[in-house]
């Protein structure tokens, strides 16, 4: 198992202990704040993009805002950017992903939102800092494809997970049918996309029988973590009360999943939900900086950091 690389315990021991970054707007059942994506400028400092997430709304449409915030070491963030729902002409974010672009060294956000045409991912202006984001030019990449006379298609695609390989983008994303899934893209800019599987990454099957969901990838020296996340069809809420495991891929097109009998990763601090998902792993210095949306026992969700020691690998 994976958790043997580090040697001062398994990975669930060591992210017991975490620092809170982010808390909902209010301290109220159904209010969140979670979907962490994290990028680093060339000087070091760290950015974080979030859904702020409200219990108001009807379900799919309660995410109103997309906050960026700032920070020198990566565990005390301070707000820097605020892009509003209705800024953006939309009725709602879902997971954000922020990345510096390699050849510009410019920041690019990536979100989704449900459109007249289903769940799309979009995306806003590159700017040199992101404090500049502007809601207002946010525009779609991807789209599902326009109904047919099939009986069963993809109605949506959200929750964009980003990684550059050193050649081309990926951008692994929620594929909605009857449930949720897997699907992979691939891009030379970031902007247009290209299907990368034939068939969804990993399949829906033992504790993630019901939703599968990509959460991150963490290059290792050789080959990928890829992080995901998935639920049950038999526990309570599975839309929401989604918890978190590990597969390994060399090359990104075949996946092994690491954690296949159950998962490995539950909140701390459950209420109705135990709730571990939306996690971003970012390798600093020696250590693993783990950021991740938990739930706590009032039916909130807040935005956390545990940092992994430095892995030995075999």
């Amino acid at each position: 198992m994976f958790s043997q690389v580090f040697p001062n315990g398994s990975i669930p021991d060591l992210l017991k202990a975490y620092h809170v970054i982010l808390e909902p707007d209010e301290d109220t059942p159904e209010w969140w704040a979670g979907a962490p994506s994290v990028a680093r400028a060339q000087d070091g400092t760290f950015y974080l993009a979030a859904r702020m997430r409200e219990g108001n709304s009807p379900r799919g449409k309660r995410g109103y805002e997309v906050r960026t915030l700032k920070s020198d070491d990566g565990k005390h963030f301070t707000s820097i950017n605020s892009l509003k729902r209705e800024d953006a002409g939309v009725s709602g974010f879902e997971r954000p992903a922020l990345v510096r672009m390699p050849d510009s060294g410019k920041f690019r956000l990536y979100g989704c939102s449900g459109l007249k045409e289903g769940w799309s991912i979009l995306i806003f202006d590159d700017v040199d800092n992101p404090a500049e984001f502007d809601a207002r030019t946010a525009r779609v990449v991807l789209a599902p494809d326009a109904p047919d006379d099939q009986t069963c298609r993809v109605r949506g695609y959200k929750d964009p997970v980003l990684h550059w390989d050193g050649v081309q983008w990926h951008m692994f994303v929620i594929g909605s049918d009857a449930v949720e899934r897997i699907h992979h893209f691939t891009s030379p800019d970031g902007v247009a996309w290209t299907s990368a599987n034939d068939t969804p990454v990993l399949q829906n099957t033992g504790w993630h029988d019901f939703y599968t969901r990509p959460a991150c990838v963490l290059p290792l020296p050789v080959g990928n973590l890829f992080i995901y996340e998935g639920s049950h069809h038999t526990w309570y809420d599975p839309v929401y009360n989604i918890a978190t495991g590990l597969a390994y891929s060399l090359d990104l097109r075949t996946f092994i999943d690491l954690t296949p009998d159950k998962p490995l990763l539950y909140s701390t601090t459950p209420g109705a939900c135990h709730t571990w998902r939306y996690s971003h792993w970012l390798c600093v210095g020696d250590e693993v900086y783990v950021y991740f949306e938990a739930a706590r026992p009032n039916a909130t969700n807040e935005i956390r950091l545990g940092i992994l020691p430095a892995p030995v690998w075999p």
